[in-house]
Order: C-alpha cells, then sequence, then structure tokens
C-alpha cells in the first residue's frame, strides 16, 4: 500500500516545483517591466529570456502566458512577445482617478490616521542613499511613498478606495520608473507629506484634502514632463540582450 502511494507523491512534488519556478520567473520579469529595466515595447522571446534569466523552456512559456493574461506584455504572432507600450494617455489616466481618490481618502482619514506610521513612511521616502544606483533609489522611494498613501486611505474605513488605489500604485511604478528612471533622477516631494500629516492629526478633513489635490496634481505635472522626455529619448525595440541591470 504504502509503496503504490509513492509515485503519486513523487509526481505531486513535481508539479510544485514546477508552479513554483514559474511564479518566480513571473515575478522576476515583472519587476524588471515594471521597474523598465525591460523597456516597453521590447520583444521578448523564450531563448531570449532562457538566456537573460537561466530559466527553463516551459518555466518562461507558463511565464509569459501569465504575464500576457495580466497586461503587462503582448503576444505577436511568430516573433514571440512584445512589452506593453507606456504613452501620455497612460499618465493622464492614471493621474486622473488618482485627483478624485485621493484628496477623498484624505479627508476621510482626517483624525483617524495612524501618525506615527505616517512619520515613519514619510522619512522613509526621504532616505536617499546616494550610493545606490537611480534604479533602487527610485525603487526604494516608490515603495515607501507608495505605503504612505495606502496608510492614509486604509485610515479612510472604504474597503473599495484601498483597492482602487492600490492598483493605481502599482501602475505608478512603471510610469515613475520610465519617466524618472531614464532621465536619471528621483522624484522630490517637498513638503506635501509632512502638511498632510499635520492636517490629519488635527482632524481637518478639508485642508487634507486640499493638500491631497495639490500634491497630487504636482507630482502628475513632473511625471508627465519625465515620461514624455524618456519616451522620446528611449529606443524602444531595443533587444533584451542590451539590457543591463542598474545597480
Amino acid at each position: 500500500m504504502s509503496d503504490s502511494s509513492a509515485p503519486a507523491v513523487e509526481l505531486i512534488d513535481c508539479s510544485n516545483e514546477a508552479k513554483l519556478r514559474s511564479e518566480r520567473a513571473c515575478s522576476v520579469i515583472r519587476h524588471d517591466i515594471l521597474s523598465c529595466v525591460i523597456v516597453p515595447s521590447t520583444m521578448l522571446t523564450e531563448s531570449g529570456l532562457m538566456a537573460r534569466y537561466g530559466f527553463g523552456k516551459a518555466t518562461c512559456r507558463v511565464a509569459l502566458q501569465r504575464l500576457a493574461q495580466e497586461g503587462f506584455i503582448k503576444i505577436v504572432p511568430r516573433q514571440g512577445y512584445s512589452v506593453t507600450p507606456i504613452t501620455l494617455r497612460d499618465v493622464e489616466e492614471v493621474f486622473a482617478l488618482r485627483l478624485q481618490l485621493e484628496p477623498l481618502s484624505a479627508r476621510l482619514a482626517a483624525g483617524k490616521a495612524d501618525i506615527a506610521l505616517l512619520n515613519r513612511l514619510e522619512k522613509a521616502c526621504r532616505n536617499d542613499d546616494t550610493s545606490l544606483g537611480i534604479s533602487s533609489r527610485i525603487g526604494i522611494f516608490m515603495d515607501a511613498n507608495a505605503a504612505f498613501h495606502m496608510a492614509i486611505a486604509e485610515a479612510s474605513g472604504n474597503g473599495r478606495l484601498v483597492r482602487t488605489l492600490g492598483g493605481l500604485l502599482n501602475d505608478m511604478a512603471r510610469l515613475v520608473a520610465l519617466g524618472f528612471g531614464v532621465q536619471n533622477t528621483k522624484p522630490e516631494i517637498k513638503h506635501d507629506h509632512l502638511s498632510m500629516i499635520e492636517a490629519l492629526a488635527s482632524g481637518d478633513g478639508k485642508r487634507a484634502e486640499q493638500i491631497a489635490l495639490r500634491h497630487v496634481m504636482t507630482f502628475r505635472d513632473m511625471t508627465m514632463e519625465k515620461v514624455f522626455a524618456s519616451l522620446r529619448d528611449t529606443h524602444a525595440g531595443a533587444p533584451i540582450v542590451s539590457l543591463r541591470v542598474t545597480p
């Protein structure tokens, strides 16, 4: 009885290992797309990804299929896959929604936000280690910045707002990586976060709403400028073998 069950356990283990390999491959490639290590409109092939990352053919195929379902890449018949391009319209659409949601989020969170948490996250946004490459510095900033805005959204008590804003901030990561990364500069937030914390701590919903609106509009203008310059400067069709990860 025990002998007959052994092969089944082995098959399950193999299946789980293959699934884990595919998930890891998907995560690594997705990260490089979001951070624009793989630039928009780049053509990808299974063989190119195998050479770049050391993944197996089946692993790459499953990862590419999943990334296509998620909208990060598009299937190009008889050629491979193309990384979904970034357009100025993408920037406009993301910020159009942020301009509606974030002022509302700030107003609802007034008097309810975790001020100690926001102060820690604001400090993290300003922690700029210049010994790191620009890609890493932008990534650290964006993680802390997203956590700051999500903490405010969660304090609003509106679950749908939290989920929607979370998706928008994920979209922002790629826009900022292209716009600021290609231009070799890190986003600056000036004093908006500190002003926001003060308004939230005092329970002044109207002021928090106004600060949030101004903050998003300022960041929109900066991002539009940088993305426009990067779309102009980036060679969108660069082969994957020519890409290098910024340390």
